[in-house]
């Protein structure tokens, strides 16, 4: 197959997630090709054009780390082909990373359901990702019983009712944004607590969310496939994410390190409850951020954690994310249009 990922900026890409399923695929003989979010080409009445480096056959490392420094120590250039000549498009852009391009942040989606439309098989499903462009706003639709107690507001006044009934305890952050910034702790303490809400409220829409003591022992990034975990020889797609000596956010980009962690009830409880919802709306690949029996965060636009899982003695679970992409398209070879983006994305 050939299968293309859209990347906030190829030549800034490092060992993640999303270079972990490209060497997979390289691995397993498929073409992979990278884009930027900003290489879609429109031209009227004719199928869209992408601008692709193409990683070449003649890269055969067995690490993930140094597959991604050969492609760039190969100064590769990039060609237009027609978006119809690929068989998929895994939009894995993170628009929240996007701090002075407001245009590319809803321009991979925009542009994958165009690609959509053609035929191509687009994970996830692009309009899906349209739905569930703001994650933590698509949170709130799940069921109130595995979320803690929160507030989404642009009322300061709000936000300190809020912070009353939580008993002068809780945590603040911008509404879109994503790796642990603009993230803060608010407790009776807090001397600049005015300042913090006027800076967030600055930004956009404010999240006050319930302080939740257990977030002490961090919290577990959970991923799951076509609304399940995967599992290889008993282990599982989850990993503890132990924050720092004096920090409070437990995110891998402000310092956290791996922990190996345990399937709970608890945690199976919420997959129970999320699963249904994610199978419907076409979201083949998402991280759940959890501690204990609460679901705090959901990760729809570029899940990230594979590449933490060889530090806990895990496989990166590539194979098996590679694998369901394979299947997909046999369905979709099988079935035609009979099957749904939106229902081929998250079939097994």
């Amino acid at each position: 197959m050939k299968i293309c990922f859209v990347l906030n900026d190829v030549h800034e890409e490092n060992y993640n997630s999303s270079v972990v399923l490209m060497h997979k695929a390289h691995q397993r003989g498929h073409t992979v090709l990278m884009m930027d979010v900003g290489d879609f080409n429109f031209t009227h009445n004719e199928p869209l054009s992408i601008y692709v480096l193409q990683v070449p056959t003649s890269i055969k490392t067995k690490s993930a780390k140094k597959f991604i420094e050969d492609i760039k120590k190969a100064k590769l250039k990039k060609k237009k082909m027609s978006s119809k000549n690929v068989d998929v498009l895994f939009i894995r852009n993170n628009p929240t990373e996007e701090v002075d391009r407001q245009w590319a942040e809803h321009a991979g989606i925009a542009f994958g359901k165009m690609m959509q439309q053609e035929g191509v098989l687009v994970l996830n499903d692009a309009y899906a990702l349209s739905h569930a462009f703001i994650d933590k706003l698509y949170f709130e639709e799940l069921p109130a019983s595995i979320k803690p107690d929160s507030i989404i507001t642009r009322k300061k006044e709000d936000i300190l009712e809020f912070f009353e009934k939580q008993n002068k305890k809780m945590v603040l952050k911008p509404l879109e944004g994503s790796g642990g910034r603009d993230v803060y702790l608010i407790d009776e303490n807090e001397k600049n607590l005015n300042q913090i809400i006027e800076t967030l409220l600055n930004q956009g829409y404010v999240i006050g969310q319930e302080y939740l003591p257990d977030v002490s022992k961090g919290d577990v990034r959970i991923l799951l496939m076509n609304g399940r975990l995967i599992e290889r020889d008993g282990k599982y797609s989850m990993i503890r994410r132990k924050m720092g000596k004096g920090e409070f956010r437990s995110n891998f980009s402000q310092g956290a390190t791996a922990q190996a962690v345990e399937l709970t009830k608890d945690f199976e409880k919420i997959i129970e409850v999320v699963a249904p919802k994610l199978i419907q709306d076409g979201l083949f690949f998402v991280g759940l951020d959890v501690v204990k029996d609460k679901l705090i965060e959901i990760n729809v636009l570029s899940p990230g954690g594979l590449n933490y899982f060889s530090e806990i003695d895990h496989p990166d679970f590539g194979n098996e994310i590679i694998d369901a992409i394979e299947r997909k398209l046999n369905y979709k070879e099988m079935y035609g249009h009979e099957l749904s983006n939106k229902v081929l994305a998250t079939m097994e």
